[in-house]
C-alpha cells in the first residue's frame, strides 16, 4: 500500500490538456436549452432590464436567434408568450392566433430538425391576475378548472408544432391531464416535460419583468416551499407515474441537492433550469467586477450538470455553445 508521501492527486491538475483529459464532468451545446421571450406587437427586440443581454424578441429577432442557437449546436429553444392582451383566463393562451402560438409556427417552420422547438405550457403569462392557474369564486387557484385549461392549453401547442410541451403550472395531475389531451387527439408523439420539481423561489424575479407579469400575490399554494428536499423526490416520482417523458427541477443552483436526488431516482431525463435570478446575479457581479464573468458562467452550468442534470435550460446557452 502507498504511504501518505506517495499519493499525489496534484499530478491531475498539473496542466490544462490534463486536467481537460481527467474531467468528470463536461458540458456539451446539446444540452443546452435557450429560454426565449416573444412579445407580440413588437417590430424590434426590447432588452429586459433586470437580464442584461436579454431580449423580448418579435417574430423576426426570434427567428435570428433561433437560426444562429442552431447553427451553435444548441439542443432547444423554449418560447414564452407575450400578449398584448391578458384576462381572467388566459384566453390568448389557446387562441391559434395567440403570440405563442404564432411563434411556435414560425420557430418550427426556421428550425426544422435542426433544434427542438419547445413551449412553456402554463398561463401566468396570459392572465390578468398573474396566476399559473385559473381562479375560484373566493380568488384562490382552481386545481382542476385549471386542468381543463391546460389541456386546451396542449392541443393548441402542438397543433402549432411544438416539438415538446413544458408543463411549469404546478397543478396537481396536470402531466395526466395534458397527456389524456393529447393522446386521444393523436398527438401520441408530442412529448412531455413535466416541471416536477418547481419551487417558489426568490429567484424569479427578473422573470416578471421578461413577461410583464401582473401577479397579485404568490404562487406559494401550488409551487413548493425552499426547505422542502422530500417533497421535490414525490413531486419526481408523481410526474413520471403520471407519463412525463423529461422532468424539471427549477430554479438549479439553489436546489442542487434535489436536482441529485432527482438524477438518481428518475428513469426518464431530468433537466434543470438556471433561472433568472441566477443569471442577474452573474451579471450584476461581473458587471461590478467582483467576478470573473466567463468563469462563472461556465462553472455555474458545470455545477448543474454535475449533479445530475443530463439538459440545462440557460439564458447563455448560445454564449456558452460559442464558447465550448
Amino acid at each position: 500500500m502507498a504511504d501518505s508521501l506517495s499519493i499525489r492527486p496534484r499530478r491531475l491538475r498539473a496542466t490544462p490538456a490534463m486536467r481537460r483529459l481527467v474531467a468528470e464532468t463536461r458540458v456539451h451545446p446539446s444540452q443546452l436549452i435557450l429560454p426565449m421571450f416573444v412579445r407580440e406587437g413588437l417590430t424590434e427586440p426590447i432588452p429586459i432590464s433586470s437580464m442584461p443581454g436579454v431580449m423580448q424578441h418579435s417574430l423576426d429577432s426570434m427567428r435570428r436567434a433561433l437560426a444562429e442557437a442552431a447553427g451553435l449546436g444548441v439542443g432547444g429553444v423554449m418560447l414564452f408568450g407575450v400578449p398584448e392582451h391578458k384576462d381572467a383566463t388566459g384566453s390568448g393562451a389557446t387562441d391559434p392566433d395567440g403570440i405563442l402560438n404564432v411563434a411556435t409556427r414560425a420557430a418550427v417552420a426556421e428550425a426544422g430538425d435542426a433544434i427542438v422547438v419547445q413551449t412553456d405550457l402554463c398561463l401566468d403569462e396570459f392572465t390578468d391576475h398573474g396566476h399559473c392557474g385559473v381562479l375560484d369564486a373566493r380568488g384562490r387557484v382552481d386545481n382542476d378548472a385549471s386542468l381543463e385549461r391546460y389541456r386546451e392549453m396542449g392541443l393548441a401547442q402542438a397543433e402549432a408544432g411544438s416539438q415538446l410541451l413544458g408543463l411549469s403550472g404546478m397543478m396537481d395531475g396536470q402531466v395526466a391531464a395534458v397527456r389524456d389531451a393529447l393522446d386521444s387527439a393523436d398527438f401520441t408523439e408530442t412529448p412531455i416535460l413535466g416541471y416536477a420539481a418547481k419551487y417558489a423561489s426568490a429567484f424569479y424575479g427578473p422573470f416578471r419583468e421578461a413577461v410583464q407579469s401582473t401577479l397579485q400575490g404568490d404562487r406559494r399554494s401550488y409551487q413548493l416551499d425552499a426547505g422542502n428536499r422530500r417533497e421535490g423526490a414525490r413531486e419526481i416520482r408523481l410526474d413520471v407515474d403520471e407519463g412525463a417523458d423529461v422532468v424539471m427541477v427549477k430554479p438549479a443552483m439553489s436546489y442542487l441537492d434535489v436536482l441529485a436526488d432527482a438524477a438518481a431516482i428518475s428513469p426518464v431525463p431530468v433537466w434543470a433550469y438556471q433561472v433568472s435570478g441566477e443569471y442577474a446575479m452573474i451579471e450584476a457581479a461581473a458587471a461590478n467586477g467582483w467576478i470573473d464573468r466567463e468563469r462563472a458562467v461556465s462553472e455555474s452550468v458545470t455545477s448543474i450538470v454535475r449533479a445530475g442534470a443530463d439538459a440545462v435550460l440557460t439564458y447563455y446557452a448560445s454564449e456558452l455553445a460559442r464558447n465550448l
